[in-house]
């Protein structure tokens, strides 16, 4: 059953402040706006009763919008007798309410859709903030290339239009893989308007969003030997033993190790920000020396005592990696080459590949795969095989 419901799109604002009410239709997961001709400012609608407020023409606007949401209410109802509904996109329905409320409607000449104003709706609907922080940055790139992106519609974006916005990126984002990223976020709104049947243009049939391998980021065992043992200074030791601590982990992430918050039966159990998989890794009395040295107060690693956001440490601790990385002739060091150097290592162990993937956390997507308990003692095995190897040579 498509659900309704009164929507004030504070997304768009005229002059006087007052932003356009519409009627929100949900169905299969989706959403389609229909206008129902009225703007009204904040306080005159109360989005709890969905009702009209402090206006001077209050009872007129409501007579209206009880007609409207009546006749919107009728025509759901009668896509679902008739059984259709279950087969309609929620654009779909839209199409099929306009049609009622303007007899001779055109679907095709439906009220203008721009880019910038699905982008929003689309970038709003991320699940992740992070994911809707970068699609907020490439909404900031494109109104700087584009001074009347917020008035751009689909038509007006073709492969040549991309071509000049990536060549315009190029002054920011010299990296071809950092530009990629918000060329497939442009791509993902595209996509979702189509399934919408908001446009049926896609410029990237012809213009191709070509990535470039990944350098490797690796370091051989004799390099992190020189690594771990490099002379530094009292103040950046400890992120010589963050990095460290972060290969002795099998490669933990930065933003799940300054969250990690006890270890429990020798071990610790996280859900990996990125992926939302459940890891569960020994901590080896080496990484345990480490912990303790670095231990909290509320945190495991007293990171987030000091940090309002670890992202702040994460760009100090990779600042740091990089001038000591430097001076040992690994330049661009992060914290992802232990990830990388703990894979390759264990390979040139022979530790089998599905041993690597599982204590990397690769493997199937489905269901099921995510449930299937890896017998952890290989892992555990081959991370204590690695850890002998590159702290005291022994295989």
């Amino acid at each position: 059953m498509a659900k309704i419901k009164f929507y004030l799109d504070l997304r768009s604002v005229r002059a006087d402040g007052a932003s356009p009410l519409k009627i929100n239709i949900s169905h299969r997961r989706k959403t389609a706006l229909v206008s129902t001709g009225v703007f009204l400012l904040p306080s005159q609608w109360d989005d709890g009763s969905r009702c009209v407020m402090l206006h001077p023409r209050r009872a007129a606007i409501s007579n209206h919008l009880n007609h409207l949401y009546c006749d919107v209410e009728e025509v759901v109802l009668g896509l679902m007798r008739s059984g259709e509904l279950d087969a309609l996109t929620a654009t779909e329905v839209k199409q099929r309410v306009l049609a009622r409320l303007r007899p001779g409607f055109d679907a095709q000449e439906d009220e203008v859709v721009y880019l910038a104003q699905w982008f929003e709706r689309f970038a709003l609907s991320r699940p992740k903030a992070r994911t809707r922080e970068i699609y907020a940055s490439t909404l900031s790139r494109l109104r700087a290339f584009c001074s009347n992106f917020d008035r751009l519609r689909f038509e007006d974006v073709d492969r040549v239009w991309l071509e000049r916005f990536d060549k315009w990126l190029e002054q920011f984002a010299p990296s071809r893989n950092a530009r990629n990223i918000h060329l497939r976020n442009i791509r993902a709104v595209f996509n979702d308007a189509i399934d919408e049947g908001v446009t049926s243009l896609y410029p990237f049939r012809k213009f191709k969003i070509k990535g470039v391998p990944t350098p490797k980021r690796a370091l051989s065992v004799e390099q992190l030997r020189q690594l771990l043992s490099h002379p530094v200074s009292p103040s950046q030791q400890k992120y010589i033993d963050a990095f460290k601590l972060i290969f002795m982990l099998i490669g933990i992430n930065v933003v799940d190790l300054v969250h990690l918050r006890e270890v429990v039966a020798g071990r610790v159990e996280y859900y990996r920000a990125k992926t939302q998989r459940l890891y569960s890794v020994k901590v080896e009395p080496e990484a345990l020396e480490l912990i303790e040295r670095y231990r909290g107060s509320g945190w495991l690693i007293g990171v987030l005592d000091r940090y309002a956001d670890y992202r702040d440490y994460s760009k100090r601790l990779n600042m740091n990696l990089h001038e000591i990385g430097a001076a040992c002739g690994v330049p661009q060091l992060t914290t992802y080459w232990a990830r990388h150097s703990w894979a390759t290592i264990a390979a040139s162990l022979d530790i089998p590949k599905e041993t690597i993937a599982a204590a990397l956390g690769h493997g199937g997507n489905s269901v099921t795969d995510i449930y299937i308990d890896f017998d952890r003692r290989k892992v555990d095995d081959a991370n204590r095989r690695v850890l002998d190897w590159v702290l005291y040579g022994k295989q």
